[in-house]
């Protein structure tokens, strides 16, 4: 049984909680999402396998996931990165944030969600459980394809990737390492 760690608007640890009971009553728990570019300065999206529990078959960021209880939240999205995309390299937290959202099928999430990023130019072997699709993308493609507002993003992204987009424009680099 997959527990996430409640937490309360400081991101300080309030008690563990099954996943899926965490999801349905809509508490905040703690959250990661990782974006990962290759050296042309590209997103690496995923596309969620089609049986995911909610938001099959959306395109997202490279990976988001949750800690388990007593795991440090930089561990947990290099443990993800590499079960979910098959591959390591290290990330640097960027910045925080906090959402709500509610979806077709009743669960609620409700995350403080720790930013990450990453470079990496080298193969991916992604795991079909978990992923149905890859592709890198500029952030002005992936501005493009948002604004076309088709549903074809996951929520959280669609909240996320303005923080992103600010933060790339603010801190981009034609020396990506």
């Amino acid at each position: 049984m997959e527990q996430v760690v409640l937490v309360n608007a400081l991101d300080e640890e309030q008690a563990f909680m099954e996943k899926m009971e965490a999801h349905e009553k809509g508490l905040l728990h703690r959250a990661f999402s990782i974006f990962i570019f290759n050296e042309k300065g590209e997103l690496l999206l995923q596309q969620r396998a089609l049986d995911k529990y909610h938001s099959g078959g959306l395109w997202t960021n490279t990976c988001c996931s949750h800690p388990r209880p007593n795991e440090l939240v930089v561990d947990a999205a290099a443990r993800r990165l590499e079960e979910e995309m098959g591959f390591q390299t290290p990330l640097t937290k960027i910045f925080d944030f906090t959402y709500q959202a509610s979806f077709s099928n009743g669960l609620i999430e409700h995350e403080f969600d720790h930013v990450f990023i990453g470079y990496y130019n080298a193969a991916i072997v992604p795991n079909p459980i978990e992923v149905n699709d890859y592709a890198y993308q500029s952030m002005e493609m992936v501005q493009a394809s948002m604004n076309q507002k088709d549903g074809r993003f996951t929520v959280w992204f669609e909240i996320v990737f303005p923080k992103m987009m600010e933060w790339w424009q603010a801190n981009h680099s034609t020396n990506l390492a």
